[in-house]
């Protein structure tokens, strides 16, 4: 080779080279994510880049923080394809994860970001789980290209120490995988809270091992009602968790800090434990495990001796399992109806000297009686209770916490009875209720009508309490009922992203909460649920349009818009638009009447197809 071609060869090489480096962009985190932090300082300048090996140091000799860093090398590769180094050897460079109990909450953090370091340091280890959520959810989603975190000081806190997401397995049994699908969806919200929902008509779901027949029996119906028809399916339907599933997810949970909270609804709801005990119930039954949804007038006896006994072996093995403090034991939605004919009921009400008055008839008082009852129970082995405001009826047990469903109304009585409160108003935060209003382009729910920005609109601290009283509103929590959601893939298409309006009620300070802000924040998340596959709801992104009849100009002008302002297409002769129709690219000038059709086309999801007819009024024309 001569040394002229030697040359050549080095220059093209060289060239080659400064292409390829000029191609490497270099992608910068947003820190204006979901939840909105509390407080965020950006510097004026600086950068710390993310490079392969990048280390992640945490302290010797702590478990949780050691989870911590495996956790955000996780979270890194899978957004970005770079691997972190994980390591306890301090050094110079690196992201440093640390505890400081100094912090005014637990749960709070602080993140900063300088040229040479990020440091994640929270009140607990809790707290730097969620100073990694919020560095996480800051990250672009790329892959092979360099990552920028532009100098940063965060400081971050929650509004509320109960962040709840309840998942009902009862009605449809959904398997252990999805469960932990489901917990790792709430971990990237920053809810700590799961309220498993585990007994109901419809199904017995937790292995109690001196009370076989709930599982043997009560676990399996023999069909289930098709929709909202009077046919069913024909096909048996069960399922359930053996203890030892059981304490994995309660141990998958606590990795990712949140405490799981299980539901044995009592004393209604309870034809699956009626269906293998009958002597529990008033009427001795037969009773089957219920195949269509709705109250059942078969209740446990209040009455029995043997319901008393069947309420401790069941709560003592569940608080074997599940170490929360709180253990939901229903109260919901009991008739009174065989108790008012049935004798031990009667007996029952006259031995205690129950009297009704203008305030609680005698049954309820009855109900009462078992709320108490179970209480004292689990008080007598460190835990409390939760119930649904029904247990509100006959007078509060003592320590109950209760939790508001039906409105507010019961959390506003609760505290001003100096009780906690959780807020859960079906109103707001019934996850089973239609997203959209157009029910017909919508899978089958159970009524209701929540959109995204109703549900983004809910405040937990009513005007009725005084500013002490809102002290008792502990939490709030989103409730997904599965009458009419037979998958998780259907139950996912429920939750997102209205669990992200839920996250920034729960965390976010009251002033910090904007709708067009969140919307605007919205598509980075969204860009997260697309990498773990998840399947939400789109209506969000769809397109909005506003009209305006210029009568100087003869013209009525539509401007069509997206959140994320995505590429338009469009017709106007009321055909399909694809990807070769007319882009939008400014405000349209109709001059005749027409329908527009656009399409908001993205590279995972294109929008539900927008219709609009454009009537020209001739007579206003100058």
């Amino acid at each position: 080779m001569t040394l002229k071609n030697k040359l050549l060869g080095l220059i093209g090489l060289s060239v080659a080279g400064l292409m390829m480096f000029s191609c490497t962009e270099v992608k910068e985190a947003n820190y204006q994510i979901i939840p909105m932090p509390l407080d965020i300082q950006l510097a004026e300048q600086g950068k710390f880049v993310l490079t392969e090996g990048t280390s992640v140091i945490y302290p010797e000799n702590n478990e949780k923080m050691q989870n911590n860093a495996n956790f955000l090398a996780e979270y890194v590769k899978e957004k970005t394809g770079i691997t972190l180094a994980p390591t306890t050897e301090a050094k110079r460079k690196g992201i440093i994860l640390k505890v400081e109990e100094n912090q005014e909450k637990p749960e709070g953090y602080t993140l900063k970001v300088t040229t040479d370091n990020v440091t994640i340091c929270g009140g607990s280890e809790a707290g730097v789980f969620y100073g990694i959520q919020t560095l996480r959810k800051s990250l672009p989603v790329v892959q092979g290209e360099k990552v920028a975190l532009p100098a940063v000081e965060i400081n971050d806190e929650p509004r509320f120490d109960y962040r709840g997401g309840m998942l009902d397995v009862a009605r449809h049994y959904i398997e252990l995988d999805s469960v932990k699908r489901f917990i790792d969806m709430l971990a990237m919200h920053n809810i700590n809270r799961f309220h498993w929902h585990l007994s109901e008509d419809q199904g017995w779901r937790i292995e109690i091992k001196c009370r076989p027949l709930l599982t043997e029996k009560g676990s399996m119906r023999k069909e289930t009602i098709i929709g909202k028809t009077d046919k069913y399916d024909g096909k048996p339907h069960g399922g359930f968790f053996t203890q030892e599933e059981a304490k994995e997810i309660v141990a998958y949970a606590a990795d990712r800090y949140i405490t799981v909270i299980p539901e044995i609804d009592m004393p209604g709801h309870m034809l699956s434990a009626l269906h293998a005990y009958p002597e529990l119930g008033c009427t001795g039954g037969p009773y089957d495990v219920w195949c269509h949804w709705g109250v059942s007038k078969d209740v446990l006896c209040a009455g029995n001796d043997a319901t008393l006994k069947f309420i401790e072996d069941v709560l003592g093995e569940i608080v074997e399992i599940f170490p929360s403090e709180y253990i939901h034991i229903g109260g919901d939605e009991c008739p009174k109806t065989r108790w008012e004919s049935c004798p031990k009921c009667q007996a029952r009400i006259k031995a205690l000297g129950i009297k009704g008055d203008e305030k609680h008839t005698a049954e309820e008082y009855l109900q009462s009686f078992i709320i108490n009852y179970a209480e004292k129970f689990l008080n007598s082995k460190g835990r409390q209770i939760i119930g649904w405001d029904e247990i509100l009826e006959g007078g509060l047990a003592p320590n109950a916490t209760v939790m508001s469903w039906r409105g507010e109304k019961g959390g506003i009585e609760a505290a001003h009875q100096k009780h906690k409160v959780i807020m859960t108003p079906h109103t707001y935060l019934y996850f089973d209720y239609y997203q959209s209003y157009d029910r017909k382009s919508e899978p089958l729910a159970i009524g209701g009508k929540l959109p995204l920005e109703r549900v983004y609109s809910y405040n937990p601290l009513p005007k009725e309490l005084s500013a002490e009283e809102q002290k008792y509103i502990i939490g709030v929590q989103a409730n997904l009922w599965t009458e009419y959601i037979s998958t998780f893939k259907y139950a996912e298409y429920m939750l997102l992203p209205r669990l992200a309006a839920l996250s920034e009620i729960q965390w976010s300070s009251a002033d910090k909460r904007n709708y067009e802000c969140f919307l605007s924040r919205l598509p980075r998340l969204v860009e997260l649920y697309d990498l773990k596959q998840y399947n939400y709801a789109t209506h969000a992104f769809n397109i909005t349009s506003n009209l305006v009849q210029d009568t100087n100009e003869g013209v009525v002008k539509v401007a069509l818009k997206t959140i994320d302002n995505c590429p338009i297409h469009y017709t106007l002769d009321g055909t399909e638009p694809t990807t070769s129709s007319p882009l939008y690219e400014d405000t349209l000038k109709i001059k005749e009447a027409c329908t527009i059709n656009a399409v908001g086309i993205r590279p995972n999801i294109k929008t539900r197809i927008f219709t609009q007819k454009v009537e020209i009024n001739k007579a206003e024309q100058k």
